[in-house]
């Protein structure tokens, strides 16, 4: 799987991806312009320890990244999709894109893409949820549809033990 983040802004929000992307083995390709710095400290905080064993991209901006991706299957998440996003099945090479948390992806690119633009249901008028809860939330229903291939399905407890 692929996270795509177009823009982030925030870094604590780029830092969890990143942890997420790590516990799922998800390669991450962050598009520029960035709102911080790549060693900013507060994306080290919140990616913890993970971050040194994250797989990063960075592109230069949005064409970039199409051109070091030729053929990709894009799925773009947007407030304005017409899709739920588990209407839709994800393969488990495809890219899941965010966009930039004070703006989105750009209409103009959802436009082009409205077969592949998936939302998230959200009650009342709120606006939009936070990127990195919409990051686990679409990765995880993609991970689900594929069935959580090569992930740890069972936990051991540190000093209890489960009753068999």
């Amino acid at each position: 799987m692929n996270v795509v983040l177009l823009e982030p802004e925030m870094p604590a929000n780029t830092g969890n991806i990143g942890r997420t992307c790590v516990a799922t083995n998800t390669r991450l390709h962050l598009i520029e312009p960035l709102g911080f710095k790549l060693n900013d400290k507060l994306i080290k905080r919140a990616g913890l320890d993970y971050w040194d064993k994250l797989d990063v991209t960075v592109y230069s901006d949005y064409q970039n990244f199409l051109d070091r991706n030729p053929g990709a299957k894009i799925y773009m998440a947007t407030t304005k999709g017409q899709h739920v996003y588990t209407d839709v099945a994800y393969e488990p090479d495809c890219f899941i894109m965010f966009g930039k948390e004070s703006a989105g992806i750009p209409e103009d690119i959802l436009v082009e893409n409205q077969d592949r633009c998936v939302r998230i249901p959200m009650w009342g008028d709120i606006r939009s949820l936070n990127l990195s809860n919409s990051v686990s939330i679409v990765l995880y229903e993609a991970f689900r549809q594929n069935g959580f291939e090569h992930m740890t399905m069972e936990g051991e407890l540190h000093h209890l033990h489960w009753n068999k």
